[in-house]
């Protein structure tokens, strides 16, 4: 299965040093409905500032272009039916193209070790960053792209991609090929990336309502 292991643990150890570090780094559509429900997804509140992944810092450490960037005011997209028509091309193309393989068997270390998939290769980190790669080269706005760790119905840590709409915040999953709205997931959302900030992150600490379909597997 496309499970990902090791998001909790990294962040628990290395917490206070990310914060630490994330600091350093600063400077809808008929179909839509139809898709989901009748009613529009809700966007989960957001707390404080909050602890950055490990892997994270570790990625703007060896990608510092990808991370040194500045604030911007939050933005959220307009979800036509054009918009949604490639989020699904995205989600759909990452999960088919990337071979799903541990974080220890990929890089050979516990530590989270996020990247693009450069082999091919990779675990719910390198899912999600190489979805918010493809749609920022595809003109959706950095702000609305958000990393976002969460607990998943195996109560494990797992990583997805939240894209901020005017009809709610939809998530791209390399568990699930359908786009949902993050309460359609039942995962228990922990922290995300702030909108105006990729390096700073804000705390959730809340349930996406219940899950609409099992995860997949690969």
């Amino acid at each position: 299965m496309r499970r990902c292991s090791g998001v909790l643990t990294s962040s628990l150890l290395f917490g206070l040093a990310a914060f630490i570090g994330a600091i350093s780094l600063q400077a809808g559509p008929a179909e839509a409905k139809s898709t989901w429900s009748s009613s529009t997804p809700s966007s989960p509140s957001v707390g404080a500032s909050t602890s950055v992944p490990y892997g994270w810092l570790d990625f703007c450490r060896r990608r510092p272009r990808e991370c040194k960037v500045p604030a911007l005011p939050a933005v959220d997209v307009k979800l036509t039916a054009q918009k949604l028509s490639t989020l699904k091309r995205v989600n759909q193309k990452a999960n088919n193209w990337i071979k799903p393989v541990s974080n220890f068997d990929h890089w050979g270390t516990m530590m989270d070790h996020w990247d693009y998939p450069v082999d091919g290769k990779g675990d719910c980190k390198i899912y999600a960053l190489y979805k918010r790669k493809l749609l920022l080269e595809a003109g959706f706005p950095r702000q609305a792209l958000l990393m976002t760790v969460v607990r998943d119905l195996h109560n494990e840590g797992h990583t997805i991609l939240t894209v901020k709409t005017d009809k709610g915040d939809l998530v791209l999953d390399n568990l699930v090929d359908e786009i949902r709205p993050w309460n359609a997931t039942g995962y228990y959302f922990l922290k995300r990336q702030s909108q105006q900030n990729p390096n700073i992150w804000v705390s959730i600490n809340q349930r996406g309502g219940t899950p609409k379909r099992p995860s997949r597997s690969s």
